[in-house]
């Protein structure tokens, strides 16, 4: 009785988790890719979003965005490439993909950056990312720019933010 019980535990749990990570996709509708695209991989990431301290066009300090840097793992947790400045996906084979953002939602928690639908197009050797045509950043963790310390003393001072992100990439059918 008490193997049955925690059986139907476990498998309970399972569903609702499987549940949860489609949960995020169903709240932002204008994410969605095109219709002639179908999910090739999802691609969790771990870094930092890196901003620095500038003088506005208003003249007022503040924290601008330069780029991510990230490493992608596979489902197991295996490191299978990076994210950086362009945007840029870059898989272990050497394959990438450069891409620029269409479309863009708030994310569900006020202390995570948004979510994002891009376009991408290959712009590296044939490979495990050549072929994507679009990602979605979801399930974002973390990454929003600093709220203070911009001054015009420090000016120039850069803030590395820690994010966390699912990243589906999409190909054409």
């Amino acid at each position: 009785m008490r193997k049955t019980f925690n059986v139907i535990t476990g498998l309970s749990l399972l569903f609702a988790t499987g549940c949860a990570v489609q949960q995020p996709l169903q709240s932002a509708e204008q994410l969605k890719p095109g219709p002639n695209e179908s999910l090739a991989m999802i691609v969790p990431a771990k870094g930092v979003q890196i901003y620095e301290c500038r003088a506005g066009k208003d003249g007022a300090y503040e924290w601008t965005f330069v780029a991510p840097e990230a490493d992608l793992f596979d489902a197991r947790g295996n490191k299978i490439g990076r994210h950086y400045a362009g945007p840029h996906w870059e898989a272990a084979d050497g394959s990438k993909v450069v891409a620029n953002v269409k479309e863009r939602a708030d994310a569900p928690r006020a202390d995570a950056i948004p979510w994002l639908l891009l376009t991408a197009k290959s712009v590296g050797p044939l490979g495990s990312f050549s072929k994507v045509t679009s990602i979605q950043r979801v399930s974002t963790v973390g990454g929003i720019a600093p709220t203070s310390g911009c001054t015009p003393a420090a000016a120039g001072t850069p803030a590395r933010v820690s994010y966390t992100a699912d990243y589906y990439f999409y190909a054409a059918r």
